[in-house]
């Protein structure tokens, strides 16, 4: 559980210090090619430990700690009555195990990630969306009042 949780707190981390420097860093700003080198650097490493160690690090927590196995039925482990099988004598219609669930939270890890991966690439696309916003909003004559656009 450690691991996990140690993990997902550096992915977090990760993250916000792109999300950090994305935002001060200025639009168009030449890049060179040894901080274009440092920056691919750095997005595969945090895609390699978003989508690889993290789904792997929950893996292993689950299989060995939790013992989240083929051998675990779910309404035996949590005692859910009414997710009883019917081979064991119960109304549910499928036979649910614990490494069913397992599974089912890995793909709900890598959708997440995938979904926040989304979001950051069209956030740091757009930043120059947004700054010229910005400007548009912070354009003042000469005498420091806001222009006023005529109709």
């Amino acid at each position: 559980m450690v691991a996990f949780v140690t993990a997902l707190l550096l992915t977090v981390v990760l993250v916000a210090i792109a999300m950090f420097y994305g935002s001060r860093r200025p639009v168009g700003q030449p890049i060179t090619w040894g901080q274009a080198m440092l920056a691919s650097i750095y997005v595969f490493f945090v895609t390699f430990w978003a989508y690889g160690m993290v789904p792997h690090l929950f893996l292993t927590w689950a299989d060995n700690e939790l013992k989240w196995r083929p051998d675990n039925l779910v309404y035996q482990y949590w005692g859910v009555l009414f997710l009883k099988p019917q081979t064991a004598g119960g109304w549910f219609p499928m036979t649910l195990t614990m490494q069913a669930v397992r599974d089912l939270i890995v793909v709900g890890i890598y959708v997440l990630f995938l979904g926040f991966n989304m979001y950051a690439w069209s956030w740091w696309n757009n930043r120059q969306k947004r700054s010229d916003e910005k400007a548009k909003e912070l354009e003042t004559s000469d005498f420091g009042r806001p222009l006023v656009r005529k109709a």
